[in-house]
C-alpha cells in the first residue's frame, strides 16, 4: 500500500509525463491542423530569400502573441529560439523540435545574459535565432533593446515576422481583398525594408512590423 508521499510522488509523475511526453507532440498535431484548415500565403520574403541565396543568416524577430503560426511563416531550414527558462518554456522547447527547431533557455528575467551570449555564438557560426523582442512579460509589441544587442554583436540582420488572419467568409467592406472562400486566410510578412505594402495586412500588421522595423535601424 502507497504511503501518502509515495502518492504524492506518482502523481507529479504522470503530471509530468503528461506535460512533458504527452502534450507536445499533441500540441504539434493541433498546430499543423490548425494551418491545414486555411490559405495562407508569404508576402515580402524576397529579401529574406536573397540572402539565403547569398549564404548568410538572419534574426528572425516575431510578437510573442504570434508563435503559434511562426513556424509555417519562417523560411529557413532550422532555428535557434529564445525560449523561457520557466517550467511552461520546456513544453514550448518541445514543441518547436517538432518543426526543426532547437531552444535556447533564457529570458529577461531568468538566464537572458548567458542565453544572449548562447545566440551570439550561434550566430556568428552561421545559425539563424529567433527571438520575441517584446518577451512573456511586455510591453506588448514593444520591442526590447535586446534583440539589437544581438543584431549588433552578430552582424545579422533582423528580419521581421508577423502573421495576420482574415475571419471565415468575411466580406465586410475594406477587406474584400481577403479570403472569401470557406476557408480563412493567413499572411505572413516577412519584409525586411520598411514601408512594407501588402495590402491584405493593412493597417494593424504594417504598424506592428513597422515598429519592429523602426527598432532595427534606430
Amino acid at each position: 500500500m502507497l504511503s501518502a508521499e509515495g502518492g504524492k510522488s506518482l502523481k507529479k509523475l504522470a503530471e509530468q509525463w503528461v506535460k512533458f511526453s504527452l502534450l507536445p507532440p499533441i500540441a504539434a498535431t493541433a498546430i499543423r491542423g490548425i494551418a491545414r484548415s486555411m490559405r495562407y500565403e508569404t508576402r515580402g520574403h524576397e529579401a529574406v530569400d536573397a540572402l539565403y541565396r547569398e549564404g548568410r543568416n538572419i534574426i528572425v524577430a516575431f510578437w510573442h502573441a504570434q508563435q503559434l503560426m511562426i513556424p509555417f511563416g519562417y523560411r529557413g531550414t532550422g532555428a535557434h529560439v529564445l525560449i523561457s527558462q520557466h517550467g511552461d518554456g520546456e513544453i514550448i522547447a518541445r514543441i518547436i523540435a517538432r518543426f526543426g527547431h532547437e531552444a535556447v533557455r533564457g529570458s529577461s528575467t531568468r538566464g537572458g545574459a548567458g542565453a544572449l551570449r548562447a545566440l551570439i555564438k550561434l550566430g556568428r557560426s552561421g545559425q539563424d535565432v529567433a527571438v520575441t523582442p517584446d518577451g512573456p512579460k511586455g510591453p506588448r509589441h514593444v520591442a526590447k533593446l535586446g534583440v539589437i544587442h544581438l543584431a549588433k554583436a552578430t552582424g545579422l540582420p533582423i528580419v521581421p515576422l508577423a502573421f495576420a488572419c482574415s475571419k471565415k467568409n468575411s466580406l465586410r467592406a475594406g477587406i474584400a481583398t481577403w479570403s472569401r472562400t470557406r476557408f480563412p486566410k493567413g499572411y505572413f510578412s516577412t519584409e525586411i525594408r520598411s514601408g512594407s505594402r501588402a495590402k491584405p495586412m493593412k493597417p494593424r500588421l504594417r504598424r506592428l512590423a513597422w515598429s519592429l522595423r523602426r527598432s532595427s535601424i534606430g
